[in-house]
């Protein structure tokens, strides 16, 4: 017993990553009703800008804080199952960029990604995330278009991220975590003082090597070429090109894990930035540079088009220079534009569909598919104040987590629902012949302009 007792230190620094993991799941679960467990540490790897075609592709577009409308769309696709876990098999997925501002889910879109991410990769999928302008804007402190009920999620997670880290200062030999609120001011010039808190919650999770920054957006590519097509958020010029597209990814993603400062290298900053460009996402076919993208596509081996969002298409996905131009962008956040959900399917190297929600398109493209749906905010629906209390559904969630971690398809418990999806093929159409996929919520747009819901 003496020599049991000798090997066995009263100090909590032979177990660090367990309590470490344990609370870092507690914040989850506390902050978005997600288990995600803490991944085993590697060291980086480069951030990978080319892959072959693959068998079966989706893109998605700006998700702007709406869950509700990120699940329909992986719906459309067959991509999730009614308990909200992969069904989508060996199948690649891309969202294309902004999924922070405009909403109050944007904490829990990134949980939600991630936690795919981590599912289709058991199942030979994979999930793709891609920064767009409202990434880089809130990395860099600019929030003038984060909403109330954004500031409210990043208050409470401030509020379990704090807590987490107490929890962790009360075990004698483990490190002291870093604490990102360090020098930041409690006021703030020309902000509300009841935003304050929103602002400084905000800041310390999203600044360069924030929590939330390392742990989600530092996994974000900024251009992406699959097979034949190229995916930006906004769009790529030559000099983009000719600087490269992988150092690109890689400075971005040192920027964002606090290496290169607090602004964003200049090729993600103005109107020309890979991010913010608008030269070939115009609604009018016309006003899009066809002979500039020619000159683009002409310097990325093998490249056909070009798949970019961030510019909202009233009228559904697009295509434009001959299809040389794929926008897919339409405006589905309830925040501005609460348009309907539209995803892009490519096959292989093959032709482009895409699959709408729209009821329009049920008799001229009619196809239906079944995929299983679930309402509701998942386990657990709480406030701050409640979040001591969970250390038995953490343990009981980290179980259904191992047990459902070979999950590749739809759960044997889940009650599906039909969902109506119709296809229709990437052409551009004229406004004058639509019958119109894209309703303006006025509601949520009226304060602003339509330049300004597209930034």
């Amino acid at each position: 017993m003496e020599d049991l007792k000798a090997k066995t230190p009263a100090s909590c620094k032979d177990l660090p990553a367990l309590l470490t993991s344990f609370v870092d799941t507690f914040v989850d679960l506390s902050v978005t009703g997600h288990f995600l467990l803490p991944e085993t540490p590697t060291p980086p790897q480069p951030l990978q800008t080319y892959y072959p075609p693959q068998d079966r592709l989706i893109a998605i577009g700006d998700l702007h804080g709406d869950l509700a409308k990120t699940k329909q769309s992986l719906r459309l696709a067959n991509l999730i199952d009614a308990s909200d876990k992969w069904a989508g098999g060996s199948a690649t997925v891309v969202q294309v960029g902004d999924v922070l501002d405009r909403g109050g889910d944007e904490l829990k879109i990134l949980y939600f990604l991630e936690k795919l991410r981590r599912e289709a990769a058991k199942c030979g999928g994979t999930v793709i995330t891609m920064h767009g302008n409202h990434e880089i804007m809130n990395v860099e402190g600019d929030f003038r278009y984060a909403t109330k009920e954004g500031l409210d999620e990043f208050v409470n997670w401030a509020h379990c991220y704090k807590t987490g880290n107490r929890m962790k200062s009360l075990c004698k030999g483990l490190e002291k975590p870093r604490d990102p609120f360090e020098g930041l001011p409690s006021v703030f010039n020309n902000v509300k003082a009841e935003f304050a808190e929103g602002f400084r919650a905000r800041i310390a999770a999203l600044r360069p090597d924030g929590p939330v920054t390392s742990r989600f957006l530092s996994k974000n590519v900024t251009v992406l070429v699959i097979g034949d097509s190229v995916f930006v958020h906004g769009g790529l010029l030559a000099k983009h090109v000719k600087y490269g597209l992988e150092k690109m990814n890689e400075e971005v993603r040192e920027w964002i894990n606090g290496v290169k400062g607090r602004l964003a290298p200049e090729y993600c900053r103005g109107g020309n930035s890979v991010v913010w460009l608008r030269k070939f996402s115009d609604e009018i076919a016309d006003k899009c540079d066809c002979s500039a993208l020619e000159h683009v596509l002409a310097t990325i081996p093998g490249a056909k088009r070009m798949i970019m969002g961030h510019t909202i298409q009233e009228f559904g996905i697009n295509g434009a220079c001959n299809e040389r131009a794929i926008r897919i962008d339409v405006g589905m956040s309830k925040g501005c534009g609460n348009g309907l959900p539209e995803v892009l399917e490519i096959n292989g190297n093959s032709s482009l569909r895409i699959l709408t929600s729209n009821l329009l398109y049920q008799k001229k493209y009619a196809s239906s598919a079944e995929a299983g749906r679930r309402e509701g905010v998942g386990l657990l629906e709480h406030g701050p104040e409640q979040v001591e209390f969970f250390w038995m559904y953490i343990f009981l969630g980290m179980l259904e987590n191992v047990v459902s971690s070979n999950n590749c398809g739809p759960s044997p418990t889940s009650v599906p629902m039909k969902v109506e999806t119709f296809t229709r093929p990437v052409t551009h159409m004229e406004s004058s012949s639509l019958e119109g996929n894209f309703f303006m919520n006025e509601e949520h747009c009226e304060h602003i302009t339509t330049n300004e819901c597209e930034d």
